[in-house]
């Protein structure tokens, strides 16, 4: 037993020293370099690297063009993998083709996903499409499927993001829907998708309904997912495709590749932006709270999940933050949690941004708190998405078109 004691002792001791030292260590400032300077593409919204050994990214514009793009090269001999700027996906700010993702088995069976805009009625297609037998460079517009086909209220908060997870699963984020104060409630019911992050898996099928009014649905439901037990009652049944809840425009999130912790960006209305942990069956507060505070009434005795960073739109609030040496924004950007091998001062810091200001900043987490939060770059440029290559180096896109790998500048801050 005193053997256990002292090993116990001198792990504790080894951990909180690590966390200490963690803590004490200042954020690098960080500096974009232009890659793809020749790239002819404009309202880029994603980018993301085939899993396939070819060294191409995928580049999305919102209008609804998706290119081609080696890396290394200068962007000018982009190819065009998809087209569908015919079916005016991009009609307002909010809407567009908005976010695409690879099988993991896309090598072998060239499939990927795609989540966009369509009018008359207004709706959100998540489909999965192939890439054409004779011609990798190109994919195969006769074989898209659609998945999810979910009704839209109003031209805003989409969200967009499609991932799959390290057990294979498509993990799909969608907004509320739009309105102020989250009008048509979506965010806190179950029987909506609006104001949720999914989780299905685009390999099987499974049945659902009651009786004589049962369907097969296009894909599958995990058997982990949080309501998956819930019963069946027509149009309000809960949907056994949410894996988190409560949020309103979640326009980006991703995986840390060393944890598997999943990190979102939801972006806020009138007072705050933030950045949550997304956990299984997390209820994050929307439209009740805005970041960590009270927004309108919501049921008594309701329980949410605080934000691990937040920031505010004036500098009147900081006073109210939890963290009031964060500088201000509009519209948060989520982002990544630096892997890579390129910039080893970056690692372990989660790098996000801010469309409307540009600013960029970090902050490190452990022993489940933030232990160093800082500005990491101050530029003018509109930021849209942030990216990451199979390598675990980072990107960030912006509105004119242009894309930046992310690199430590060597000047510190706190």
């Amino acid at each position: 037993m005193c053997g256990r004691l002292i090993i116990l002792t001198a792990w504790l001791s080894a951990f909180f020293f690590a966390v200490g030292r963690v803590e004490g260590q200042p954020l690098p400032k960080i500096k974009l370099q232009p890659v793809f300077p020749k790239l002819a593409c404009s309202n880029l919204v994603w980018m993301e690297q085939a899993p396939d050994g070819s060294d191409r990214f995928a580049i999305v514009g919102q209008d609804g063009r998706v290119v081609l793009v080696r890396k290394g090269t200068d962007g000018s001999e982009a190819k065009e993998f998809l087209n569908i700027e015919d079916r005016q996906p991009h009609v307002s700010l909010e809407q567009g083709l908005l976010g695409l993702a690879f099988h993991p088995g896309f090598k072998t069976n060239g499939l990927f996903y795609l989540f966009y805009s369509r009018q008359n009625p207004r709706r959100s297609i998540l489909s999965e499409w192939k890439v054409s037998a004779g011609n990798p460079d190109r994919a195969d517009t006769n074989t898209e499927r659609i998945l999810l086909d979910i009704p839209q209220p109003s031209d805003v908060h989409k969200g967009g993001q499609l991932s799959f997870g390290r057990e294979g699963f498509l993990y799909v984020s969608v907004g509320d829907g739009g309105g102020q104060n989250d009008e048509f409630g979506a965010a806190q019911n179950t029987s909506t998708v609006r104001g949720k992050i999914l989780r299905i898996d685009v390999d099987t099928r499974s049945i659902i309904g009651l009786h004589g009014a049962r369907e097969t649905l296009p894909y599958g439901l995990p058997a982990d997912n949080p309501f998956i037990h819930e019963p069946d009652f027509w149009e309000n049944s809960v949907r056994k495709e949410i894996w988190a809840y409560g949020l309103r425009n979640p326009w980006r999130f991703s995986w840390d590749r060393e944890t598997g912790q999943m990190w979102a960006g939801d972006v806020g209305q009138d007072k705050w932006e933030e950045i949550d942990l997304i956990v299984k069956a997390g209820n994050y507060g929307w439209g009740v709270r805005e970041g960590a505070h009270y927004f309108k009434p919501g049921p008594e005795g309701a329980r949410y999940l605080d934000p691990i960073m937040e920031y505010p739109h004036n500098t009147n609030l900081l006073s109210e933050a939890a963290f009031p040496k964060h500088s201000i924004g509009a519209s948060v950007i989520g982002g990544y949690v630096y892997r890579g091998a390129k910039q080893p001062s970056l690692r372990g810091i989660y790098i996000y941004g801010d469309y409307a200001l540009g600013t960029i900043w970090g902050f490190r987490y452990a022993g489940s708190k933030v232990v160093a939060y800082g500005t990491l770059l101050e530029q003018p440029k509109n930021i849209t998405s942030f990216a990451q290559d199979l390598e675990g180096e980072l990107y960030a896109l912006t509105s004119d078109g242009h894309i930046f790998a992310i690199a430590a500048a060597g000047e510190a801050t706190r």
